[in-house]
């Protein structure tokens, strides 16, 4: 393992420990369950929020493996980016390089949800040879640029005033909320949350100040600013992932025909890419809507269970 001088891990109760590891604009938080002789499974959560997405799921699941769930840069406990500067989605595949890096950290498991399995299906792509298996939850392991030009530019003339619009209001004092009005507020802008499950990500996403809690998250994450790599540029990429791939997809999730505000023109093309240029492609439809691993974990443990366990040959080189 490396030197403690370069990260730092602090055990907490039941075989929890949290993680910081140091990076140019400050840390990258983490906490990890299991033994760090176990194989390393890192998990990725999804857009706003952060490592307790995995608190329910990761008891399930089996006790030989080391889980390390990150917050991703401005997220969480981790820092937010330098002044000035907008959080890119390739931000977050070079956090996990820098954190498996200092880790030494050669081979391991990738598990994502929603834009976390985006994250990973990237990495994916560009180290293939570091990742034995991936999990996607929720996710099509890619998130497409838009077909229409003219939504392409919008999308990235609304990253550019975002960013302007929020430097001007960077002398407002972050807003305080009760507990409650936190949560509800969590709620109300994530509709497939549970009370329970609310609770969970705001232990990890808010910090208790005089009056309340203020959210952790940078609100320059807010802005989506995905690579523009097209359809077709995806399906392409898609053939360089050498990892056994396991895609939970909810029914009552983001992809569903009946949700709003999602495109889904890429959902059909990017499964029968999966299905047909991948060797060990597994695909499961569950009962849930889109936080289904928090909300109820049952759900897919079982199945996450069945693929970890599935030849463990391949060991982490530590």
């Amino acid at each position: 393992m490396p030197s403690l001088l370069k990260w730092s891990s602090l055990p907490v109760a039941g075989m929890v420990s949290e993680l910081k590891f140091p990076v140019p604009w400050g840390h990258i938080a983490a906490k990890a369950w299991g033994s760090s002789q176990g194989h390393p499974v890192v998990c990725l959560h999804g857009w706003l929020d952060n490592a307790n997405t995995f608190n329910r799921l990761i008891p399930l699941l089996p006790k030989d493996y080391y889980y390390m769930a990150m917050d991703f840069g401005g997220h969480g406990l981790s820092s937010h980016r330098p002044m000035g500067f907008p959080y890119h989605f390739l931000d977050y595949v070079s956090e996990i390089r820098r954190v498996t890096a200092a880790l030494k950290w050669s081979r391991f498991t990738l598990m994502g949800h929603s834009l976390g399995g985006t994250v990973a299906g990237m990495f994916s792509c560009i180290f293939p040879e570091m990742v034995d298996k991936l999990i996607l939850v929720e996710s099509y392991g890619f998130f497409p640029a838009p077909q229409e030009s003219d939504a392409w530019l919008n999308s990235k003339r609304k990253v550019i005033e975002s960013l302007l619009s929020l430097e001007e209001d960077k002398h407002q004092p972050p807003k305080v909320r009760s507990p409650q009005e936190a949560l509800q507020r969590l709620l109300q802008a994530n509709s497939h949350l549970t009370e329970e499950s609310g609770r969970i990500l705001l232990q990890r996403g808010a910090t208790e100040v005089p009056g309340g809690l203020v959210y952790n998250r940078d609100m320059r994450a807010l802005t989506h600013n995905q690579d523009s790599l097209t359809l077709e540029q995806c399906v392409s990429c898609l053939n360089k992932i050498q990892a056994s791939v396991l895609m939970i997809i909810a029914q009552d999730g983001i992809f569903n025909p009946e949700a709003e505000n999602v495109n889904r023109y890429f959902v059909k093309p990017l499964r029968e890419a999966f299905q047909s240029n991948l060797k060990h492609f597994q695909f499961a439809e569950v009962m849930g809507n889109h936080f289904v691993h928090l909300n109820e974990p049952e759900a897919v443990a079982g199945l996450i269970n069945i693929f970890l366990k599935r030849d463990q040959s391949s060991k982490a080189r530590l």
